[in-house]
């Protein structure tokens, strides 16, 4: 799939951000530290200090803003198997973005 067409299928802005994290399996005994190297209201791709699986579930915990949430490893680096993508459960701003792009606001339901 092409870089473009694969954009058209994000469903919210990417922004490159770097902070602190830890993840702690729920299904599996695990506790990593490590960080984020670029975020979105849908999940991020993270750098952790122990390899995380695909499908894992994990919850998130960033360290600045003191919020979790559960998320799932939804991808991993074949060739630098320290960092993957994860998925939030629920879409929100954990990271703490003062400023998040637009697509990241909930859309408000259209009144009939």
């Amino acid at each position: 799939m092409s870089q473009a067409r694969a954009g058209e299928l994000r469903r919210s802005t990417r922004v490159p951000l770097k902070v602190v994290i830890s993840a702690q399996g729920l299904n599996e005994p695990l506790i990593c530290h490590g960080e984020t190297v670029v975020v979105n209201r849908h999940g991020a791709r993270i750098l952790c200090s122990d390899p995380l699986h695909l499908g894992l579930k994990i919850e998130i915990h960033v360290v600045i803003t003191d919020k979790r949430a559960k998320a799932q490893v939804v991808y991993v680096d074949p060739e630098q198997t320290l960092v993957c993508g994860i998925a939030l459960d629920q879409p929100e701003n954990i990271w703490g973005l003062s400023f998040p792009p637009d697509d990241w606001y909930e859309e408000m339901p259209h009144k009939v």
